[in-house]
């Protein structure tokens, strides 16, 4: 049976681990000869972060999915507690991060550094997060969860309607956002160099 809740989840997940590798790729390209545009683009993309995964995604895994999953399912427990403390981390981390863009843009390249390896913790964690969540808690729920579990889980997945998956189109409050990510990122995110 397929659940539409899953389908998100995986969507989600790719999205933004494609958010993620490409402003990998912008950070270690630099920012070249257009500052303005390299440190305009990468604070919307961790804006985007904090907005849709940290603010929507995960509250759902946290408050619907994982506790469905540890009812039915009580060998992933291990999984599922590593994985809400990845939830708490995130979530303070990508505003951390976002402080430590504005002193690179601000004070210039020695704040680069300090930066660089606070990111690049945050993108490794992430993608190891999405990994553990699909190899090990996703396959623990499809076996486990019952038909009422599975529908609460589709309703509220069904909200999120994040446009970087190619499903929705932005909501006119996002619509500049979004706008400006797919217009100046990189591949496999946007259409920019």
């Amino acid at each position: 049976m397929r659940h539409r809740s899953l389908e998100t989840i995986r969507d989600e997940h790719s999205s933004l681990a494609a958010m993620l590798q490409s402003m990998r790729m912008m950070v270690d390209r630099g920012p070249g000869d257009d500052p303005k545009k390299f440190f305009d683009v990468l604070r919307a993309m961790l804006f985007y972060i904090d907005e849709f995964p940290e603010r929507l995604h995960h509250p759902k895994e946290t408050e619907l999915l994982f506790p469905a999953v540890l009812r039915n399912a009580p060998g992933a427990a291990d999984a599922i507690a590593r994985l809400d403390r990845d939830h708490e981390f995130t979530e303070k981390a990508v505003r951390d991060i976002q402080q430590l863009l504005l002193g690179w843009e601000l004070l210039g390249e020695p704040r680069r550094p300090a930066f660089t390896e606070a990111f690049e913790k945050y993108v490794d964690l992430y993608l190891e997060h999405m990994r553990v969540e699909e190899q090990e808690v996703l396959p623990a729920a499809e076996k486990a969860l019952s038909d009422a579990e599975w529908k609460a889980l589709d309703d509220a997945f069904e909200k999120n309607r994040d446009p970087l998956t190619g499903g929705y189109e932005p909501g006119a409050e996002y619509d500049r956002l979004f706008t400006r990510i797919v217009m100046k990122a990189p591949a496999p995110i946007g259409l920019g160099e």
